[in-house]
């Protein structure tokens, strides 16, 4: 008989404020309703779901799971690039949950869906790359990356008080946020820019429900770049409900474009975020990996492929 696939789950028992771990027990039924080889095994620290994932994909595992949300599933997946041994699969388990979107499935699984990611459809995805950090939904800088910047204390540790801290966040940033002379040299154009917010994006949607690249189709070779310019607080107020709906793309404050590889500079250093986690830098190299994930995803469900 030939032997069973192995499969791994990697659960972020933080991720969610434990909705992750709460899934644990559904995971355990699945595994033996489908009579998988599985183990289930948690990250302890930032970082050490990337480190799990390669030592199991080391191990000859054929399914690697990551059960967490957008920074999870990044740790889990930027090892495994341009390995075609390896499948991944996400279990949204995280409190945006936008990458997910990308493979048809929604932020929280029902029966339907349980039984959709089990059937194992699977198709090869892209990914971006900003200087040695992998993006799989998108990376962005100004107006989004500062109210990041404002969430943490440090980079890798956030502020606590919740949504309400956050929405102060927003609201503070959108009143005195300073956009920066930004140089950009894409598709063989040189410009410079004042920089409200620029995201580069493999996927659509940010945030919990912002589709900032509505357009994405994240097996086409290309990054969406979406780019606003310099705004008055009146021009803010304007641009920003558009978001949520993609309809932004269509005012003339903003840029909307396709390449396969840009690079971006400041004067100094500034935020950015990379599937929501935050970093800071002054020279940008930003590419598109083609190809470079084999990924579990819902044909019948809503998904941003080809």
């Amino acid at each position: 008989m030939k032997p069973k696939e192995r499969w791994v789950f990697i659960i972020n028992p933080i991720a969610g404020n434990g909705y992750a771990l709460s899934l644990a027990g559904k995971i355990t039924e699945m595994i033996a309703k489908h009579d998988l080889d599985a183990e289930l095994v948690y990250s302890e620290r930032r970082g050490h779901a990337g480190e799990l994932a390669k030592t199991y994909a080391d191990k000859g595992c054929r399914y690697i799971i990551g059960v967490g949300g957008d920074g999870t599933i990044n740790e889990i997946a930027a090892p495994l690039i341009g390995n075609p041994e390896v499948i991944i699969g996400v279990i949204a388990g995280g409190t945006g949950n936008d990458f997910i979107q990308i493979t048809g499935f929604p932020g929280q699984f029902g029966e339907e869906e349980w039984e959709a990611f089990f059937q194992l459809h699977t198709t090869t995805v892209d990914a971006g790359q900003c200087n040695d950090k992998i993006f799989l939904n998108g990376m962005g800088l100004g107006f989004d990356a500062q109210v990041a910047a404002e969430n943490y204390t440090a980079p890798g540790e956030v502020k606590a008080g919740g949504k309400r801290k956050y929405i102060w966040h927003i609201l503070k940033t959108l009143l005195f946020y300073k956009e920066q002379r930004m140089t950009v040299l894409s598709n063989g154009e040189h410009t410079e820019t004042d920089c409200f917010i620029n995201t580069i994006a493999n996927g659509r949607r940010f945030a919990g429900g912002f589709y900032l690249t509505p357009k994405s189709l994240a097996n086409d070779g290309l990054l969406d770049v979406c780019s606003v310019q310099k705004l008055s607080l009146l021009q803010r107020l304007h641009i920003l409900p558009m978001v949520p709906k993609g309809t932004h793309i269509n005012d003339k404050h903003v840029r909307y474009y396709q390449t396969d590889k840009l690079s971006l500079e400041f004067s100094t250093e500034v935020p950015f975020h990379v599937d929501g986690e935050l970093y800071y830098a002054r020279h940008f190299e930003v590419k598109v990996l083609p190809q470079a994930l084999q990924i579990i995803y819902n044909p019948q469900g809503k998904h941003y492929l080809q």
